[in-house]
């Protein structure tokens, strides 16, 4: 299995090596030379065992195939239950009981582990580089965490992530190092492919991403799904996917795309509608971000579109294997309220947007089943939910212990120049 990038500018190369590396040379996101399929697979057992099954075609030829078994039993020892809602037909996929209370720890989880075997060895560190919007970043700090010969940059806007987002984001220390970068995501984004795109910096400091651009996170987001759709029922599972930089969403169609039993795949985004506008018919326009309560989904030049393009090979194809939905804040806050007193469900910003997606295909006479991707627990957003539902949120262990240590991180100019001596002085 070679990988080849999305802009066609660059030679294949292994997976290993486009995992190392994280960007094309071209600029372009590396993607299958030519997607695998897969045979039927069981139902039940472990998703570890799923992910190995779906996983190895991907990884065939490659020098970590032999590992693969043991890196999916690291990245996935925490479960991705599929629990039904109230309403009928209505289920929500829990993605949200790993270290950091968000789904993202599957793929950091296993992007560590590839790292980790990748770099045994080497006496140059590599740095890893994320930018994030919320959740990826503490992810990634906590798969990385004391794994020797790696250090950790993330970036993220300042003022526009939860309070607990930024207090996980900062309380790692050691090798993790927290950037509060002063702009917008898409700003943090721009200087992660700024460094990847500057050959001089790369020889100084060798480069890796642990963003979704990154096929070592975005590969293993496949198994969460591909489990649960051979695990509910004999009809095909139709996803709604709460979506910003497009790695979940895109991870989902490939899963479909080897062969899982997945159905119809919808995109639930927040108020930055980049990705509904497109889907409704204009031209691809990619724009500033946003503020909104969903945070972790205020992008406005989402990175994995060019994945899904190349996917389906033109735009008007593309059009037609989904379709997208802006969900505003006045919304957002409407379906927390509104469910906690209800039905006793509490969700998280991101949760809520792709469950007023649902209600939205039930009220247009959509009765078929459903299932939402829950991408974080609500505790992380209290500052948002608890008012809303007039109660605090029950903290999980692992973010309790987190929130209990010092955080630091340093402010940062959106200036490539300034990050790139940054980088050279660390």
């Amino acid at each position: 299995m070679r990988y080849v990038s999305t802009r066609g500018g660059a030679a294949p190369v292994s997976l290993s090596s486009a995992i190392a590396t994280g960007l094309a040379p071209d600029g372009g996101l590396y993607v299958p030379e030519a997607m695998p399929r897969v045979g039927k697979l069981p139902s039940g057992g472990y998703l570890a065992s799923t992910a190995f099954a779906m996983l190895e075609p991907f990884f065939a030829g490659d020098p970590l195939a032999g590992e693969l078994e043991a890196i999916c039993a690291e990245a996935f020892s925490h479960p991705a239950p599929r629990r039904e809602l109230k309403i009928v037909g209505a289920h929500v996929l829990e993605l949200f009981h790993g270290p950091t209370a968000a789904f993202k720890d599957f793929g950091a989880r296993f992007l560590a582990a590839c790292i980790a075997r990748l770099r045994a060895g080497e006496d140059q560190p590599l740095t890893i580089l994320v930018a994030t919007s919320g959740d990826t970043g503490a992810a990634v700090g906590a798969a990385f965490h004391g794994i020797p010969g790696v250090r950790v940059a993330i970036l993220y806007p300042d003022n526009r992530v939860s309070p607990r987002q930024a207090h996980q984001l900062g309380s790692f220390g050691g090798n993790v190092r927290a950037l509060r970068v002063e702009g917008s995501f898409d700003d943090c984004q721009r200087l992660v492919k700024g460094a990847f795109g500057d050959p001089a910096l790369q020889a100084d400091v060798p480069l890796s991403s642990a963003n979704s651009i990154s096929l070592g996170r975005l590969l293993p987001q496949m198994a969460y799904f591909g489990h649960a759709a051979l695990n509910a029922g004999d009809q095909p599972m139709n996803v709604i996917v709460p979506t910003g930089n497009l790695g979940n969403a895109v991870a989902c169609l490939w899963a479909r795309e080897i062969g899982l039993p997945i159905g119809e795949v919808v995109f639930a985004c927040n108020a930055n509608d980049t990705l509904p506008e497109f889907f409704g018919g204009q031209p691809y326009r990619a724009r500033d971000a946003i503020a909104t309560i969903a945070n972790a989904m205020d992008v406005g030049a989402p990175s994995n579109f060019e994945r899904l393009r190349h996917l389906f090979g033109s735009d008007e194809a593309t059009r037609l294997n989904g379709t997208a939905h802006a969900i505003d804040d006045a919304t957002i806050r409407d379906v927390i309220r509104r469910h906690a007193a209800t039905d006793g469900e509490v969700f998280c910003p991101h949760t809520a947007t792709a469950i007023r997606v649902f209600e939205q295909r039930r009220l247009a006479g959509d009765e078929r089943a459903w299932t939402m991707a829950a991408t974080a627990h609500p505790a992380k957003f209290d500052t948002i939910v608890e008012p809303l539902i007039g109660r605090e949120v029950e903290v999980p262990e692992a973010l309790a212990a987190m929130l209990a240590r010092e955080a630091v991180a340093e402010p940062m100019a959106a200036d490539g120049r300034v990050f790139a001596d940054w980088l050279r002085g660390w």
